[in-house]
């Protein structure tokens, strides 16, 4: 009992002497420390012709497309990904269905990028591949049915992906009930 008595004692010196050494030195160190004038700072307002103020989706609202897609595919027995992803392609959020293949999940992010990108549907986009084959070089697009922009005051604030049904008509069509959900 002495002992214990005796180690706790010794510990909580110890431990007194540490915690002064630090706060002497942190004392110390700043009364050695000249005292420092306060920076001017620099006010640089940008004018209202030089900002943009954009619309995007909450991710509530990102949510709910995304459920509704899943509920829209679930009604014709197919198992699919879904991902939302905002008006510069970052993704806001994704949601691999039940049994839907591995790969659905990077199809759709690439095909809710790609509608958002160009303000158009997949589909319609594959079309212009005849025209521009070059477009389906660049980089993190997929240009197959599935995607479908989502427009505010006439301009893309986001893009809805859809993949892991057997055609991109079906994907296209799930993803333009998540389009709906966000139109209520």
């Amino acid at each position: 009992m002495k002992k214990k008595l005796v180690l706790g004692t010794t510990v909580a010196a110890v431990l007194a002497a540490v915690l002064a050494a630090g706060t002497f030195g942190a004392v110390s160190a700043n009364a050695s420390a000249p005292a420092a004038a306060p920076a001017a700072v620099a006010k640089a307002d940008a004018g209202n012709d030089n900002l943009r103020q954009t619309t995007h989706l909450t991710i509530e609202a990102a949510t709910d497309a995304a459920e509704a897609v899943l509920d829209a595919a679930e009604k014709e027995n197919q198992r699919v990904s879904v991902a939302v992803v905002d008006r510069n392609g970052n993704t806001i959020v994704t949601l691999r269905g039940d049994g839907a293949g591995p790969q659905s999940y990077e199809s759709a992010v690439k095909k809710a990028y790609t509608a958002v990108s160009w303000n158009a549907t997949t589909s319609e986009l594959a079309k212009r591949l005849e025209q521009a084959p070059n477009l389906k070089d660049i980089p993190g697009t997929l240009f197959l049915g599935g995607g479908a922009p989502v427009a505010a005051n006439g301009g893309p604030i986001a893009g809805i992906g859809v993949a892991g049904a057997p055609s991109g008509d079906l994907d296209e069509k799930f993803a333009q009930a998540g389009v709906a959900e966000l139109a209520k």
